[in-house]
């Protein structure tokens, strides 16, 4: 697998355990934990797209995308571990990161040197790769988290961005070839997504995390 943050995940899980384990003893669901985190980025989306012009308010992003990483480590341990994991859960679970991603990533329409062409391509992109690595257990393979620039690549990325913008005011004008990089770095994982599906559901045989191999509430802290 391409080097990717999602390769960080144990330890990240590790150090939210005990959390876990208290919030499940308060009777805090994962389908909950989800429905926070979208809610979430929807709402600090909207924020900024809103009032692009108050650039310091991009200072946010870097810290919900902390946040919302640790939120979605949360609901699948929940889900995992306290036998929470339920269809609707699935369902939601993987949508729920497809407008969260969207919401997170389209303010960046309003930062020069970007515009709709662009950031609406990585968008596009994002959900086509998105809706690859979900597409592995109807082909008998695991859900699949190949990088490069998955989800947790494109959070830093992105998070890293917005500490730029709201730091400096802007950004500089070569930045513009930022967003077609990342774009071609998005359909090399759902090149290697797909291939690596298919090559798993052809020997039978569990990809990186055959813990996710069941169509049910997984760990969303993935790509």
């Amino acid at each position: 697998m391409p080097l990717t943050l999602y390769q960080l995940k144990p330890a990240f899980q590790s150090l939210l355990r005990p959390l876990v384990a208290g919030l499940a003893r308060r009777g805090v669901t994962a389908n909950i934990v989800t429905t926070a985190a979208l809610l979430g980025s929807v709402a600090l989306g909207a924020l900024l797209a809103l009032d692009p012009a108050r650039t310091t308010l991009f200072l946010l992003l870097p810290a919900w995308m902390l946040l919302r990483m640790a939120l979605n480590a949360i609901d699948g341990m929940l889900a995992r571990e306290f036998g929470q994991q339920s269809a609707l859960g699935a369902y939601l679970n993987e949508l729920a990161d497809v407008v969260s991603d969207a919401a997170l990533i389209l303010p960046f329409v309003f930062v020069p040197p970007f515009g709709w062409a662009s950031v609406g391509a990585v968008i596009f992109l994002a959900t086509v790769s998105e809706m690859a690595g979900a597409l592995g257990p109807m082909v008998g393979a695991p859900r699949r988290y190949d990088g490069p620039m998955g989800k947790s690549d494109r959070a830093f990325v992105f998070g890293a961005l917005a500490l730029a913008v709201g730091l400096l005011g802007g950004l500089p004008g070569w930045t513009f070839w930022l967003m077609p990089v990342i774009g071609f770095a998005i359909l090399i994982n759902t090149i290697n997504r797909v291939r690596n599906g298919v090559r798993a559901a052809h020997c039978g045989a569990p990809g990186s995390d055959a813990t996710h191999s069941t169509p049910t509430h997984s760990d969303s802290a993935r790509s």
